[in-house]
């Protein structure tokens, strides 16, 4: 995320996605009554009987809905227009949706809370880092994912065939490991993790260091128990992506629900759910890391409430991606907990 720049008094900000993720923490961002600001096109007829163009012109309207779509790499915005120009083909009172898109500068006004600037922040900072791929596999199929910052997104699954009792089977793996080899090569990503259980990474990786030398420098290889999806998040939370990168959020959403579970499990009194638990922590000064789902905070106004009394206290607070599995599982939880300083029984 680009910051063009920023008046904190009047609310303003202009800024610039510039990778997919940066779209995803402006949704999160983003609340009905905001706001937005950007170019647009809008569809114009000089006369009843004349053709409709579709005129450049510059959009101010005020949020309703806000959506995300993966897909497309675009965060539409829909609302009614207060504003804009030329005068002639804006129309104000009626709907229209700005298309937010990747490297396309726009405006925001709204009041901004300090989590929101914060998710600004980091969103500054993560842009900048190169994404991590997860090739999860053994000699039946090969199971591929990125992770971002929303979580995990899963690609493609390539499936062998092959069995050890048939004549052709050095054909075939090497024909299977040339799939799983270009797949990688296709991956646009700055690191990778190859890992899975048994010895067809090791062989995947002789195979690619005869072939490909540059290609096996982004290579990091690992162990885990199977091919499936569960086994790149096996990978995630023995925290093997600390070896490539110094901060990714899905870890960091495994590392801090791990203690948060452990604590639990020990009925140490240091972890509490569920809003009004947290909040009466929070009136203890108790709160050490307040972790909360990002929809619940969307959605509950009370949540917002409890975030303001983290911040007083000098709590570190942790937004967690509803999309994600760290996040699925404090959602379980009721979407908000705590991690203590002390017990408060």
């Amino acid at each position: 995320m680009k910051v063009l720049s920023f008046d904190r008094k009047e609310g303003r900000m202009k800024l610039v996605p510039e990778v997919l993720e940066d779209l995803w923490h402006l949704e999160r961002v983003l609340e009905p009554g905001d706001v937005v600001s950007s170019s647009s096109t809008r569809v114009f007829k000089a006369s009843e009987a004349g053709e409709e163009e579709r005129k450049k012109v510059h959009v101010e309207l005020q949020a309703e809905k806000i959506d995300f779509s993966k897909s497309a790499s675009k965060l539409r915005i829909t609302g009614k227009i207060i504003g804009g120009g030329p005068e002639e083909y804006i129309q104000i009172g009626r709907y229209h949706t700005i298309d937010v898109e990747l490297q396309k500068p726009f405006e925001i006004r709204k009041e901004w809370k300090n989590h929101q600037i914060q998710r600004i922040e980091k969103a500054k900072q993560s842009s900048k880092k190169p994404l991590i791929g997860i090739v999860v596999m053994d000699e039946g199929k090969a199971l591929f994912a990125t992770v971002r910052e929303y979580g995990v997104e899963f690609g493609p699954e390539l499936n062998s065939r092959i069995s050890k009792g048939d004549e052709k089977f050095e054909e075939k793996r090497s024909q299977f490991f040339g799939d799983v080899m270009k797949q990688v090569r296709d991956m646009k990503v700055g690191r990778i993790i190859v890992a899975g259980p048994g010895f067809a990474k090791d062989n995947l990786k002789k195979f690619i260091s005869d072939r490909d030398e540059e290609l096996l420098k982004k290579l990091s290889f690992e162990s885990c128990s199977t091919a499936e999806e569960s086994g790149v998040y096996e990978l995630l939370k023995k925290g093997v992506l600390s070896k490539i990168a110094d901060e990714q959020r899905v870890q960091e959403e495994f590392s801090l629900l791990e203690s948060f579970m452990k604590e639990l499990s020990r009925e140490s009194g240091l972890a509490v759910y569920g809003a009004e638990e947290v909040r009466k922590a929070l009136e203890c000064r108790a709160v050490a890391k307040l972790l909360v789902v990002d929809e619940l905070l969307r959605k509950d106004k009370k949540i917002e409430e409890l975030l303001d009394d983290a911040e007083k206290t000098k709590a570190e607070i942790s937004l967690f991606s509803s999309e994600s599995e760290a996040g699925k599982q404090l959602t379980g939880l009721s979407g908000i907990a705590a991690i203590l300083r002390f017990a408060i029984r």
